[in-house]
């Protein structure tokens, strides 16, 4: 039996509308059938790529000619590479690879920041299929500038050691000021729905229970113990018990005085925006304090929040909090609940947080991303974002800033 003949045909040159109809509309004429295709544009200049069956019953030459003859009326260069038929199959079989995605982002993207990543992931026996661009193009001029710049890289193969690839990743972030992750490539990172967040030192820029010692004159205690429990030192439970002591006594008015001056994080109000416009639900699970989730439910139309309760008595802080204390554990089964009750896999679930006491959370949801975190949580969260805002989070969901609300 005859093989077929298989040909990549390349089109280079100053892009134009119509162009790739041009070229498509020659191969129709011939009754070709295309196997894949590919096409990117950057700065006016088109690189397409299209895998062809030759035409059946007879020689490809005449075919050809005419493609170069439409070529030469279009402007562009064309060139074309025979592709034996095993050569094909094994292309075809390596479609079933295991795929990922290699977010890099950074609030300016430099060659060195690419040649670093892309390094990485040649010497882990990954292959680069796609690179895209998430973030905005930036003018020369300065003005109107992107805050952020993002590329990321959709990649084949699988590596033989994951824990290693990320350990190189954290390195390179360490040394050069960007954030990169790795995903798997599946439906479920297309069809997330539901984030949670940490909220002290993760939506809000601060810890309240130092704020509100603050205000009641044992501030150093309490940061203290505050520092140690966020490096899994002390058991959260008990690290809150001892903190919430100090606060025995202090006047329930101070909750508003703090609650006026805590600022958001970085993004956080972009973020949310755009999360709910795209359909997510947000919560917040926090081993904070209710009084200040409810203040942000309102102000960014969050749709849960779970923390904890200070329990108040004649208008003044008891020192302890009412139920049960939301630590590690509860955190993780909080997020298992609301998973169930949205009819979600976990899969779907993004979760946001800081502090060793977030990282069960973080390692159930789809995506954990430790958020400007210490070390310990960093390494044990599946991505880590250090550099930027909250807002970054948007383009580990593959979202572009031409789709975004400002």
């Amino acid at each position: 039996m005859h093989e077929p003949e298989i040909i990549l045909i390349r089109v280079s040159g100053l892009d134009k509308p119509g162009l790739t109809a041009a070229v498509t509309a020659e191969l129709a004429r011939h009754k070709t059938d295309v196997l894949d295709i590919g096409q990117s544009v950057i700065h006016d200049t088109l690189s397409l790529g299209i895998l062809v069956k030759a035409p059946s019953g007879g020689e490809s030459t005449p075919f050809l000619k005419d493609l170069l003859f439409c070529g030469h009326k279009l402007g562009v260069n064309l060139s074309f590479t025979p592709v034996d038929a095993a050569s094909y199959e094994s292309w075809v079989d390596a479609q079933g690879k295991d795929r990922r995605i290699v977010t890099l982002l950074a609030r300016r993207l430099t060659a060195e920041h690419i040649a670093a990543v892309t390094g990485v992931i040649a010497d882990n026996g990954l292959n680069i299929d796609v690179i895209t661009r998430l973030s905005g193009r930036a003018s020369l001029s300065g003005a109107n500038q992107p805050r952020m710049a993002c590329v990321e890289f959709s990649v084949r193969g699988t590596p033989e050691d994951l824990t290693a690839l990320k350990s190189e990743f954290l390195a390179i972030s360490g040394a050069l000021g960007v954030d990169i992750a790795i995903q798997e490539d599946n439906a479920f990172r297309r069809n997330r729905r539901l984030v949670a967040f940490d909220m002290d030192s993760t939506l809000i820029a601060a810890e309240v229970i130092d704020e509100l010692a603050k205000a009641a004159g044992v501030g150093e205690a309490v940061a203290a113990i505050t520092e140690s429990a966020m490096r899994g030192e002390i058991d959260f439970k008990e690290s809150l018990r001892r903190r919430l002591r100090q606060l025995e006594g202090l006047s329930a008015d101070t909750l508003e005085t703090v609650a006026a001056r805590i600022p958001l994080n970085d993004g956080a109000e972009r973020l949310i925006a755009n999360l709910k416009r795209f359909g997510y639900k947000i919560a917040i699970i926090s081993g904070g304090f209710t009084y200040f989730g409810n203040r942000l439910k309102e102000r960014l139309g969050i749709d849960y929040v779970f923390a904890n309760e200070l329990e108040i008595k004649d208008n003044r802080l008891t020192g302890k909090v009412v139920g049960d204390i939301v630590d590690a554990t509860r955190k993780a089964d909080i997020l298992r609940m609301l998973a169930d009750r949205e009819g979600l896999s976990l899969q779907q679930v993004i979760a946001v947080g800081d502090g060793a006491n977030d990282l069960p959370m973080l390692g159930i949801a789809g995506l954990g991303i430790a958020y400007h975190a210490k070390p310990v949580v960093k390494k044990g969260a599946g991505q880590a974002i250090s550099t930027l805002g909250l807002d970054s989070i948007l383009y580990l969901v593959g979202v572009r800033d031409r789709d975004t609300l400002s």
